[in-house]
């Protein structure tokens, strides 16, 4: 069963989402040539400490961080270290989620440490139009599986691969909820949408390679957690929380898309 927000629930997801956009905001800042994905960890949990709020990811399934860092070729959940030094022209996209009044709030930005190449300037600007697609979907009425043949359809049109095996998802009293939110799909398929849903939408793509097929997965490294793309491309992750409402999608925790943020400094 898909959990419908009441009012009030929805108020406090909203706040959850201020929050969360200003921890992620800063950290996206301090991603710079020279530092470490550890240190972005431990800021990542003073911040949410000082906010009040509980870090969602640490401990869920035995994860040993608060935020997911993925570089280059890493597409999601990968984990930071103070040996994993950020060089300027790196991929770098942040996973973060918090938890606060017994609801969740989730979100995943990719910005370019230092100087950009324009491949992956496109790589992000992809990313989140494909996002864009598929949030324009999310309206009452309609279909899961409008969502998720818009962002795949996109995709692949740009030449580029999206993940398989790991997709969006409801959220609310659970950072996972149904359903699930796959990066691809079939139009007027899967559950109806509501007013009242929350879904993260979440694609995670690459720039495929010439003889590369759509069918092509995602790999799993020896550590349980990091996602890496399947000839070593590099990826892009971007996230929103985003209401069905009578009057068409409301991102919660709406904000600058990810490529305004990557300029060299940053």
């Amino acid at each position: 069963m898909i959990p419908l927000k009441t009012a009030r629930e929805i108020a406090i997801m909203r706040e959850n989402a201020r929050i969360l956009n200003e921890i992620l905001g800063e950290l996206l800042a301090r991603a710079r040539p020279g530092v470490s994905t550890g240190e972005l960890d431990r800021l990542a949990e003073r911040r949410v400490r000082e906010a009040g709020v509980r870090p969602a990811f640490k401990g869920y399934k035995g994860y040993p961080a608060t935020i997911c860092t993925s570089v280059n070729e890493e597409i999601v959940h990968g984990i930071p270290r103070d040996d994993r030094i950020l060089n300027d022209g790196d991929v770098l996209s942040i996973d973060i989620g918090i938890e606060r009044d017994g609801y969740f709030a989730d979100r995943a930005d990719t910005v370019i440490v230092g100087r950009p190449r324009e491949e992956d300037l496109e790589l992000i600007e992809v990313a989140r139009e494909a996002l864009e697609r598929g949030i324009a979907e999310a309206r009452a009425g309609g279909r899961l599986g409008d969502i998720s043949h818009a962002i795949g359809v996109y995709v692949l049109s740009r030449g580029y691969n999206f993940a398989k095996r790991f997709v969006g998802h409801g959220i609310g009293r659970a950072m996972h909820e149904d359903p699930q939110v796959p990066n691809y799909g079939t139009p007027g398929k899967g559950p109806r949408l509501r007013e009242g849903m929350v879904l993260a939408i979440e694609p995670m793509v690459w720039k495929a390679e010439p003889d590369e097929t759509p069918e092509e997965e995602e790999r799993v490294l020896a550590d349980g957690w990091t996602v890496v793309t399947p000839r070593g491309q590099r990826a892009a992750h971007v996230e929103e929380m985003v209401l069905i409402t009578a009057d068409g999608p409301e991102v919660l925790t709406a904000t600058a898309p990810a490529v305004a943020a990557a300029r060299p400094g940053l």
